[in-house]
């Protein structure tokens, strides 16, 4: 086995001492917030047109676009904690145009319809911006695309590949960085080469995103109640459907479901995500001679190409959010606060930043945190109804929602109104994937999977037995 650049160039142990030293244990995007409105929980009984389950981005996007559809019709949204507390505030903030996890999964597995998938994720996004402008959500949305950068010599290869699939296909978008290009585009001595997709990424402020969304949702008026954790949802016989809490219900004729890593209210979802662990770190605001020695004049979001990969970007204050690698998936399927804070993933975090960036030792971290990502066997988010169509759901993002939910939520209201569309025709949407064994097996092979991604990040890329067969099987993930 080799071994990655990590492992060849690593900072002084002292460094990221001192970069950890004075770090706070929460979520940055949700600490920027200011003015953040107290909503009311849930009491007494209520009637909808439409219920909605979960106050992030799957659940906001419904409501806003619902009431785009029928201004007339009565929307209730219900939130366990606070609107934005979960994955929607604390993402990365990268906003991509993929709803599949990238082209490489979506040609693996739905091969016909690829190329409609791509168009598809382009519309949304391109949806998605001429939305943040009608609705003015401020919410720091830059249409700055982003690198995939290539550390490791094997990589390259993959690089000439993907430039070379754009061009078949008569995309422009797609440019093609040397070595020279690359690290004078983004100051690391780590950069082989990369590839900027100028059109397919935005970025945002995660937390803002979702405060933005609420309000937008309430001005069109929806209503809104947090720390209502729901309990169940009934639908008896006849039509509509009871949404209960501790303290109150919700009977709606439709019900939606954005529940993300959460386990489902639907028993026939119990086992069809699992929640699989991402850790960031946050910098201090940099300086302008710091900010000067890496460059990134461009400001695109950057992710490197192993199967265990980070992401980063520049924040509107110039901080350096960095995330990514050890994703973890702890036995049992809980989501717990506890597994949030894990110092050893901090401090390998840290190591890999300053191996990136070695002209910024001594620069602190400000925030450290974590977050559950819902994540399917197909990658990417599958959708339904149940309950005689009146509930419909979408889950699964696999780390890749804040785009991805928009098209969610109107695949969602399509398929509770009964209309046939372009979405709803896909494939994608038509077929369930496979769902994840039960304990002990989850486990057993969530984690032999990790340990095999990690070994072919450690010899040229290949795939050993078990990748080869998940791969054979329409299981595999190539990030």
């Amino acid at each position: 086995m080799g071994t990655t650049v990590f492992e060849r160039q690593q900072p002084a142990a002292s460094t990221i001492r001192q970069s950890l030293m004075d770090t706070r244990h929460g979520v940055f995007w949700l600490d920027d917030l200011a003015d953040v409105p107290t909503r009311e929980p849930l009491t007494g009984a209520h009637t909808a047109d439409l219920a909605i389950v979960g106050g992030g981005y799957s659940g906001l996007w419904t409501a806003v676009l619902a009431k785009r559809r029928n201004p007339a019709a009565r929307v209730v949204l219900l939130e366990a904690r606070t609107v934005g507390w979960a994955a929607s505030g604390r993402n990365g903030g990268f906003c991509e145009a993929s709803i599949t996890h990238g082209r490489e999964n979506a040609v693996s597995r739905w091969p016909e319809e690829a190329a409609v998938l791509e168009r598809l994720g382009l519309q949304n996004l391109d949806a998605f911006e001429s939305d943040v402008a009608e609705w003015d959500i401020r919410a720091d949305f830059e249409r700055t695309g982003a690198l995939a950068v290539a550390l490791e010599p094997h990589e390259l290869a993959w690089l000439q590949e993907q430039k070379a699939e754009a061009v078949a296909e008569g995309d422009d978008t797609i440019v093609l960085l040397d070595e020279a290009q690359t690290r004078a585009a983004v100051g690391s001595p780590t950069y082989l080469g990369a590839t900027w997709d100028t059109r397919g990424c935005a970025m945002l402020h995660p937390g803002k995103m979702a405060a933005e969304l609420a309000r937008v949702a309430e001005d069109l008026g929806v209503e809104i109640f947090e720390h209502s954790l729901v309990k169940d949802v009934e639908t008896p016989d006849g039509a509509g459907a009871v949404v209960r809490t501790a303290a109150g219900s919700v009977t709606a004729a439709q019900v939606a479901l954005g529940t993300n890593v959460y386990p489902s209210l639907l028993g026939r979802n119990r086992l069809m995500t699992v929640p699989v662990y991402d850790y960031v770190l946050m910098t201090e605001p940099l300086s302008d001679d710091q900010l000067a020695s890496i460059g990134w004049q461009d400001r695109q979001g950057i992710a490197d190409m192993a199967n265990q990969f980070h992401y980063y970007r520049l924040t509107a204050d110039n901080r350096i959010l960095w995330g990514g690698y050890d994703a973890v998936y702890h036995y049992g399927r809980k989501v717990r606060a506890q597994y949030e804070e894990r110092p050893s993933t901090y401090e390998l975090l840290a190591s890999h930043f300053f191996t990136t960036f070695p002209q910024l030792a001594g620069l602190r971290f400000s925030h450290r945190w974590a977050g559950a990502i819902d994540t399917s066997t197909q990658f990417c988010a599958f959708y339904g109804l149940a309950r005689g169509g009146r509930v419909a759901y979408s889950a699964g993002y696999t780390g890749l929602g804040v785009g991805a939910t928009r098209f969610g939520a109107e695949v969602m209201l399509d398929l509770l109104e009964g209309r046939e569309t372009e979405r709803t025709a896909l494939e994608m949407v038509r077929r369930r994937p496979l769902p994840f064994p039960p304990e002990p097996a989850a486990a057993i092979g969530i984690n032999a999977t990790r340990w095999s991604l990690n070994r072919a990040d450690h010899n040229a890329g290949k795939r050993n037995v078990l990748l080869r067969t998940l791969d054979a099987l329409g299981l595999g993930f190539d990030s």
